[in-house]
C-alpha cells in the first residue's frame, strides 16, 4: 500500500470497513467521526488549543517546538505504544488528522522511526467528510428509490431488512421516528448520522439502481435526513402496506412494549420497569396538545393501568387498549390525511407477503429491467 491514500480511494475505504487511526484531539472527534474509526490522539483538548493559540500568534514554527514541548518523551513513548498496538491489531489501518497535514505527518513519521508503516489520507478527515456528503448527493440524484408506506405498526422496517438494496434509516438515526420511537441508547449527532448514511449506501451493490427506504419525515428524532436525500424520497414511487387493525396492535405491542422494555432491562434490570414506565408516559406527553385534552386523559389512563398490571407480572395485553385508541384516534387519521396528497406517487397496494412477492422482483433486477 502507498504512504498516501488519495480520494480516489476513499470509497473503498469505507465499502471495506478499512480501520482509521484518528489523531484528532478528542473533542473534534465527539464532534464528528467514521464508523470504523479509533481516537488515538496526537494532542489531548488541552494540548492542542495551547498549540492553536501559539499558531494564531506566533506563526508556524512556534506552534510545532510548542507542540513538541507538550508532547515530551513520557508522552511520545506513551502515544507511540497505543498507535503501534493499534496498527499491529489492524495491519490494514490508514491514518488522518483533521485536514492532513502536521499531525498526522508527524505520527507517520514517529512510526516509520520505529520500523512501523501507515498510510496517511490526503486532505485527513475533512476530505474524507467532504467525500462522504458528495456521496450522499450523488445518490440523490443517480440512484432511484422505492419507499415503502402504510399506517403505523404495519411492519414496514421488518419489510424493509428482508431486502437486499435497502437503507434503513430508522436503524443508522437509532429511533423509531415516531413520539414514541426513543430508544435506550442516545442518538448520535447529525455529523455522525450523515456519515454512517453514507457509508451504508456506499455499500449496496453497485449494480442496482433501485433503493428502498421506509416513509418518514426528514426528522427522526433529533436527527434530520439531509435535504437533497429526503427531496429524492419526496417524489419516489411508494408501495402501501395495508395490514389490518389487529396485525398493526400486536405488531405494536411486540415493538414498542416487548421489545422495548427488554431494552431497558438490558441496561438496568432493577430500575427497568420504572424507566419504561417513564419513557412511554413521557412519549405521550409530548403529543398530548395534537391529542388534545380529553383524549389524552382517556389514553394516559388506560396507558397507566397497563403498566400496572405489566408490573405485576401478569400480562402485556392490556397495552392493545391504549394502542387501538391511538391508532384509530390519531396515528391513522393523521396518516390517512398525510397520504390523501401523495395518491398519484402509489404504485403498489398489498399486504405483507404481497408486497415481498412485488419488491422480490424488483430488489433481485439489475438496474436495467427494474421498474416501480
Amino acid at each position: 500500500m502507498s504512504e498516501t491514500i488519495p480520494e480516489t480511494a476513499f470509497a473503498e475505504l469505507f465499502q471495506t470497513n478499512t480501520p482509521l487511526l484518528d489523531v484528532r484531539a478528542p473533542i473534534e472527534f465527539e464532534q464528528g467521526a467514521f464508523p470504523c474509526a479509533v481516537n488515538l490522539p496526537i494532542l489531548n483538548d488541552q494540548e492542542r488549543e495551547i498549540v492553536g493559540k501559539t499558531y494564531k500568534q506566533h506563526g508556524k514554527e512556534k506552534a510545532i517546538e510548542t507542540g513538541h514541548k507538550l508532547v515530551g518523551d513520557q508522552q511520545k513513548q506513551q502515544r507511540l505504544e497505543y498507535w503501534i498496538a493499534y496498527k499491529q491489531e489492524n495491519p490494514s489501518a490508514v491514518l488522518y488528522c483533521f485536514r492532513g497535514g502536521l499531525r498526522s505527518q508527524t505520527v507517520q513519521q514517529w512510526l516509520t522511526e520505529s520500523n512501523i508503516h501507515i498510510p496517511l489520507v490526503e486532505g485527513g478527515y475533512k476530505a474524507l467528510r467532504n467525500f462522504l456528503i458528495g456521496q450522499i448527493d450523488q445518490v440523490s440524484e443517480e440512484r432511484n428509490f422505492v419507499i415503502i408506506g402504510g399506517k403505523t405498526g404495519s411492519a414496514k422496517t421488518h419489510l424493509l431488512n428482508r431486502l437486499i438494496s435497502k437503507i434503513d434509516l430508522e436503524g443508522i438515526a437509532n429511533h423509531r421516528g415516531s413520539a414514541f420511537g426513543r430508544r435506550v441508547v442516545a442518538q448520535a449527532n447529525q455529523i455522525n448520522f450523515e456519515n454512517q448514511l453514507a457509508c451504508a449506501l456506499l455499500r449496496l451493490p453497485a449494480e442496482r439502481n433501485k433503493i428502498f427506504l421506509e416513509d418518514e419525515s426528514r426528522a427522526i428524532g433529533s436527527l434530520s435526513i439531509p435535504l437533497t436525500f429526503h427531496q429524492g424520497m419526496s417524489s419516489s414511487p411508494i408501495a402501501m402496506v395495508e395490514e389490518s387493525l389487529e396485525f398493526r396492535i400486536d405488531t405494536i405491542l411486540n415493538d414498542y412494549i416487548i421489545s422495548n422494555l427488554r431494552d431497558f432491562e438490558s441496561l438496568d434490570k432493577q430500575q427497568a420497569a420504572t424507566s419504561f414506565s417513564e419513557f412511554l408516559l413521557g412519549s405521550l406527553q409530548r403529543i398530548k396538545k395534537r391529542l388534545g385534552g380529553e383524549r389524552y386523559t382517556e389514553v394516559s389512563k388506560l396507558m397507566e393501568i397497563a403498566l400496572s398490571i405489566q408490573q405485576a407480572g401478569e400480562s402485556n395485553e392490556a397495552h392493545k387498549l391504549w394502542i387501538k385508541s391511538l391508532l384509530q384516534n390519531y396515528y391513522d387519521p393523521m396518516y390517512e390525511y398525510q397520504m390523501g396528497k401523495k395518491l398519484e406517487r402509489v404504485a403498489f397496494r398489498g399486504n405483507s407477503q404481497e408486497f415481498l412477492d412485488w419488491a422480490s422482483h424488483i430488489d433481485s433486477s439489475s438496474s436495467n429491467n427494474a421498474d416501480a
